[in-house]
């Protein structure tokens, strides 16, 4: 595993637009504010990552067996612990082999929460796991069932756990894969998954605000400048991307995702298995936010890290100040857009 830290005296510079007043963008957002986590946006000089924070992804094998699956990541993340990450992730459906044809046979109730382990034997795996290592740990994502079989509705969502085992937040994937590439790829997640319906920003004690998406999301980065204004200090993607579109994009969408907002990202991977229907890319990374890649796994099981550091994304937003060069005047502010950080009915 390799980590890195920087450090500089800079902190982050204001966010506002210079031509935008503090006042007009307070009347502005009134109407968006609904929450504690949505409140503090990213327009003061304070850190938005308060302490560095090593950050370990573990690209995962697994197989048909889901309990041979879950012991098998509980060892990976307390391998991760042990090297002393203190947030980890692991990949898409880690707990299951990835599939339009898996996904309802995997599938686990979550709902009402918390759920019993017999629901959902993979809630109570993760929350184990974190409260045994006492990390953050982003438990990649699982099949999620509803809770009323009639109506035939799955989801394929992230939990994400505190260090006492306590579930923090949840997400559920937004942009669901479907893409016809004509002689290499079709996959329509359509037609058995539904969609989550909003941004997931979770707060981690003591280090600051993290944003959780899922693989595809990726593709759409409304999610990450919502996260990025809000004061996030990386973007996490447990992902599944495929052999034919993780060449040309995988990497090259982290890096993106992290250089329009100077945050670190990091995209979790399944390991490649050419033994299940579903080939994943591989290549776990993290980026930083000059979109430097600090660690990238390849095809085979891993255990990547890097150490988050503020004052690096504190440097690059004062050398690069993008914050206080956008002009709201010429395009609208996506930030100040209708935005769900809320659904009906989520994890608990």
């Amino acid at each position: 595993m390799r980590s890195i830290v920087r450090t500089a005296g800079a902190f982050t510079k204001s966010f506002a637009a210079s031509s935008t007043s503090t006042s007009a963008v307070t009347r502005g957002l009134a109407p968006l504010i609904r929450s504690p986590l949505v409140r503090t946006m990213a327009t003061s000089n304070e850190p938005v990552l308060k302490q560095p924070i090593k950050l370990a992804c573990v690209q995962l094998a697994s197989g048909a067996d889901k309990a041979a699956n879950l012991a098998h990541a509980r060892e990976k993340v307390v391998e991760a612990a042990a090297a002393g990450a203190k947030l980890v992730v692991l990949p898409e459906c880690f707990n299951s082999p990835y599939g339009c044809d898996f996904f309802p046979s995997y599938a686990e109730t979550l709902l009402p929460g918390p759920p019993s382990k017999e629901q959902s034997p993979s809630y109570h795996a993760l929350s184990a796991m974190a409260a045994e290592t006492k990390t953050f740990l982003v438990g990649g994502s699982i099949p999620e069932a509803d809770p009323d079989p009639a109506t035939n509705k799955y989801y394929n969502t992230s939990l994400i756990f505190g260090p006492d085992g306590r579930l923090l937040a949840s997400h559920r994937k937004v942009h669901l894969f479907d893409i016809d590439i004509p002689g290499q790829i079709t996959f329509r997640e359509s037609d058995v998954l539904s969609p989550g319906n909003k941004v997931t920003l979770v707060e981690l004690a003591g280090y600051g605000r993290i944003a959780v998406a899922i693989c595809y999301d990726v593709r759409f980065p409304e999610l990450a400048t919502v996260a990025a204004r809000r004061g996030c200090f990386a973007l996490v993607y447990p992902g599944a991307f495929n052999t034919t579109t993780g060449p040309l994009h995988w990497r090259l969408q982290g890096q993106a995702r992290a250089m329009d907002n100077q945050l670190y990202v990091a995209l979790c991977s399944p390991a490649r298995d050419t033994a299940q229907s579903y080939h994943a890319y591989g290549h776990t990374l993290i980026v930083d936010p000059m979109a430097r890649v600090l660690a990238e796994a390849g095809e085979a099981e891993d255990v990547v890290a890097a150490t988050l550091d503020g004052d690096v994304i504190s440097t690059t937003r004062r050398n690069i100040p993008l914050p206080t060069q956008r002009r709201f005047d010429v395009y609208p502010d996506i930030n100040a857009g209708k935005i769900s950080f809320e659904e009906p009915n989520p994890p608990k």
